[in-house]
């Protein structure tokens, strides 16, 4: 079978036996991946394409990284997998330990998941316990409050806490009820709020929910800094800082949910650190392995911890974990892919990364059909004034040109993995702003070109 034959065969078989995930299988058209190396995707038809997404927000280093890839390997040749119920792998512990040691002071527990939602889930059901046996019990407090546009996960607790109702909306009847505040997007104001004054109106509408409910609430759940999947929803400076000091004014848990955010995406390795906050629960995941293989984790305080504490008959553990949890392969991808942080000098080599994105996305703003323009760290997007099928248009032309970006109707969003070089950054803004031009009918206005 010659590779274009391979290809279609490959094709068919997407089309008729796999079901994607958050697709329309009605409309999708096959896009099957055979490898990938660096910031690249290679498709089984051999065409190339830049991942403007970060494979959905979790590759870093980049793919096929020798160092991580070593790392599996060696750890597969010692042991495929350990179970964490009452043992532990070595690789798993030392992981531990090293994040215990890279995240705020304070979050000295760690308990592994397999993805973003389990460890979402882990947060909201030590939270609720928490407070059932507590050394001063009360059991009332075991409401939620989220935020507008939430996106938390899919299991059943992470998607009671979400606020995207055509995500969750025909599961209601199975989900428990949660406080909602608005979401705190500095784009997009109330009319009458200042853009210096945006800060300090969220949090007082926050407050007055925290307050109105703080005998009911076990925790706060917020993504920090960017709420990614409602639409790249940017958050007033301050905003998570304020929030740290309600929710301890009131005497309600934080639970900070950095699946999508952490390592790296903001700029910083997490983004709790933008504002010098330790929440009570930190979620971590997709990038926490580099991208590599599945798992999460959830971190937390001894002054949580300690109140799971007892004798095997007093029912105090937390009764949650699942197979794969502490896998020690995803392990020892996580613990290299920390380790490149340190000998790549990512965070380091990111500043100048990120202050070219931000010149590609002023120049993308000058575009009549383009507003709302923003950027955290290596995160950037921008809506659109036109039809809203500019968005799929521009996509598509994206695919067509060699970059994958996801489709969205009414914006564009980049988030590349932090090994991008300056040179693929322009090459991905290249093809967006021709694809918006090809979309719209509008070129852009000519000019030097950014150096």
């Amino acid at each position: 079978m010659s590779d274009h034959d391979a290809a279609q065969q490959l094709a068919a078989w997407d089309r008729d036996h796999f079901w994607h995930s958050f697709t329309q299988m009605q409309e999708y058209e096959p896009l099957v991946i055979a490898a990938a190396e660096g910031c690249e995707l290679i498709g089984a038809d051999g065409r190339r394409y830049l991942d403007g997404a970060s494979s959905m927000w979790c590759n870093v280093h980049g793919h096929a990284h020798p160092a991580i890839n070593q790392a599996v390997v060696e750890q597969l040749q010692r042991a495929a997998h350990i179970t964490s119920l009452g043992m532990g792998c070595d690789t798993t512990v030392r992981l531990a330990k090293r994040l215990v040691d890279l995240t705020p002071a304070g979050l000295d527990r760690v308990l592994f998941s397999s993805d973003g939602s389990s460890a979402i889930e882990v947060a909201l059901k030590a939270a609720f316990q928490y407070w059932q046996q507590c050394p001063q019990p009360r059991p009332g407090k075991s409401r939620f409050l989220a935020f507008g546009a939430a996106y938390h996960g899919d299991t059943i607790g992470a998607a009671s806490v979400g606020g995207i109702d055509k995500f969750h909306a025909l599961f209601k009847p199975l989900l428990f009820d949660a406080v909602y505040a608005p979401g705190p997007d500095r784009c997009k104001l109330p009319e009458g709020v200042a853009p210096e004054a945006a800060c300090d109106h969220y949090l007082a509408e926050t407050e007055k929910l925290i307050a109105q409910h703080a005998h009911e609430l076990a925790a706060v759940v917020i993504e920090p800094l960017v709420q990614c999947a409602a639409g790249m929803v940017m958050h007033p400076p301050g905003f998570l800082g304020g929030l740290r000091e309600l929710c301890t004014k009131h005497d309600v848990l934080l639970i900070l949910d950095e699946v999508a955010v952490g390592f790296g995406k903001t700029g910083r390795m997490f983004a709790c650190e933008h504002d010098q906050v330790t929440p009570d629960f930190l979620c971590l995941g997709k990038g926490l392995t580099g991208g590599y293989l599945p798992m999460a984790a959830t971190l937390t305080t001894n002054a949580v911890y300690d109140a799971f504490l007892g004798d095997a008959a007093s029912g105090r553990a937390l009764y949650h974990g699942h197979t794969f949890c502490g896998n020690p392969a995803s392990a020892a991808a996580a613990l290299a892919c920390l380790d490149l942080f340190e000998s790549e000098r990512t965070l380091q080599m990111l500043t100048a990364k990120v202050e070219r994105l931000g010149e590609r996305f002023c120049r993308l703003a000058e575009h009549p059909n383009v507003t709302n323009a923003r950027q955290t760290g290596i995160i950037a997007a921008a809506d659109y004034t036109a039809d809203a099928q500019v968005g799929r248009q521009v996509a598509a032309y994206a695919l067509e040109h060699g970059l994958w970006i996801r489709p969205q109707p009414g914006m564009v969003y980049v988030m590349p993995p932090l090994a991008i070089s300056l040179a693929e950054i322009d090459r991905m803004m290249d093809v967006i702003e021709e694809g918006i031009a090809e979309a719209t009918g509008i070129p852009f206005a000519t000019g030097a070109a950014v150096p």
